[in-house]
């Protein structure tokens, strides 16, 4: 399980820089099991479109005009949701961390993750001499997940 967790994360932090370039797999080639957990937890959704990857398969959809991202097990099994946000909708005590710790930062990227009934905030955030990757730690905190330095 942790190998998943690990291989989720390091595909959510890198959708947003390959999503240009995304090979989708025709739905016949994605398991059964998974095809009929997404359809009944996404009933509504369009726009699907499927990868499948080494511990896990991805569903990219579109739901009430907003692009998601499902996370499944080779069995069907959900492991997590994600969706891009914007700011002001984070919970107010990491906006007002973020407000605070880094003022001379733009952000450029920002995503809400729900797994296992937990909700995780990942923001990029940029100044002119680096890049920061933060993730949301008990709803009050930013840590840092990953550091770019720019050239």
């Amino acid at each position: 399980m942790k190998k998943i967790i690990t291989a989720f994360a390091f595909s959510l932090t890198t959708i947003s820089y390959s999503q240009a370039n995304t090979f989708t797999d025709p739905i016949d080639s994605i398991n059964k099991k998974v095809v009929e957990s997404f359809n009944k937890d996404f009933s509504n959704a369009y726009n699907i479109n499927w990868e499948r990857k080494n511990y896990f398969v991805l569903a990219t959809f579109s739901l009430n005009n907003q692009v998601m991202f499902a996370y499944y097990t080779i069995d069907g099994v959900r492991i997590a949701v994600a969706r891009n946000i914007l700011s002001d909708k984070l919970p107010i005590t990491l906006l007002l961390s973020l407000k605070k710790d880094y003022q001379n930062h733009w952000i450029s990227d920002l995503y809400e993750v729900n797994s296992n009934n937990n909700t995780i905030y990942y923001i990029t955030i940029e100044n002119a001499n680096y890049k920061l990757e933060l993730k949301s730690v008990n709803d009050g905190n930013w840590e840092i997940f990953a550091k770019e330095e720019k050239e």
